[in-house]
């Protein structure tokens, strides 16, 4: 699963050890990530691995081990269910001496605090300001769930809920995570044979300014790529806003037009960021 990962069309790849590992296997979980952050090629993506939270036995041995070994490599780690800023701050702390320790350079591995649960939504905005090496910010609706005391047992999945379930939470998430400059990422859909499904939760992430989605499945891939890229009709036209808003800025003009509607400030960053997306997938 980790060398299709490497080969996949994903952007970030995260190699887990938290819940998808047993109790019983995680300290022995750790060598062979360290053995695939050393020996597949990584080197178009972003590579992540997520340790276990700070109230668990573990997370200590994951930072320490995982760094140590094999953090030249590394560009992230992803810290899960993360309360309030001085979670942040502990694991970084660590982060710092390990990195010291080792030789690596001081602050070169990123930090992703994943949000599950009502005291992370709480603490978002704060936990989004905690370091200069944050990332991205990640809302976990598996855990979130169980926190809320939400019905089912289906990972994103509330297909009988009247709009779209998730909406409070990822926009808290993705208002604090822009506040601080960071992309924010929705977390996953768990269903792998319901493609319209991942489809539409990653729609409606996309809709609420959120700039990914995991995927937990290599089908998931493409259509989260599609989604998150702008459309080729939506980002040429999107150019044309930047260029000729540019060159009326050239001549002082505070406005122009631009496909029969009127461009301002607002809607040149607004174009600026499709731009700067459409560029990012090759669209442009």
């Amino acid at each position: 699963m980790m060398h299709s990962a490497a080969d996949s069309d994903a952007d970030e790849v995260f190699l887990d050890l938290e819940d998808s590992v047993a109790p019983d296997a995680k300290p022995a979980a750790r060598e062979p990530l360290i053995e695939a952050a050393r020996e597949e090629d990584w080197s178009d993506k972003v590579l992540s691995f997520r340790m276990n939270g700070i109230d668990t036995k573990w997370w200590y041995d994951d930072v320490i081990s995982v760094v140590g070994e094999a953090g030249e490599f590394i560009d992230d780690i992803i810290v899960p269910k993360v309360k309030s800023a001085s979670d942040v701050h502990t694991v970084e702390n660590l982060l710092e001496q390990v990195e010291e320790n080792n030789g690596l350079e001081v602050g070169a591995i990123g930090l992703e605090p994943q949000i599950e649960d009502g005291e992370g939504i709480h603490n978002v905005h704060e936990i989004a300001h905690a370091s200069d090496r944050l990332s991205s910010i990640i809302f976990g609706p598996g855990d979130y769930s169980a926190a809320m005391g939400t019905p089912g047992l289906d990972i994103g999945q509330f297909p009988e809920y009247p709009g779209h379930y998730w909406h409070h939470a990822l926009s808290e998430c993705n208002s604090a995570a822009k506040s601080a400059g960071l992309p924010c990422l929705d977390g996953p859909y768990a269903d792998i044979e319901d493609p319209e499904g991942f489809r539409e939760s990653a729609n409606n992430a996309n809709m609420i300014g959120c700039d990914g989605k995991w995927a937990i499945h290599p089908s998931q891939i493409e259509i989260g790529n599609e989604v998150f890229a702008p459309d080729p009709e939506t980002a040429e036209r999107a150019k044309r806003i930047v260029d000729a808003y540019a060159e009326a800025m050239e001549e002082g003009k505070g406005a122009v037009s631009v496909d029969g509607q009127m461009v301002d400030e607002a809607t040149n960053k607004m174009a600026q960021d499709i731009v700067e997306k459409a560029e990012a997938a090759g669209i442009l």
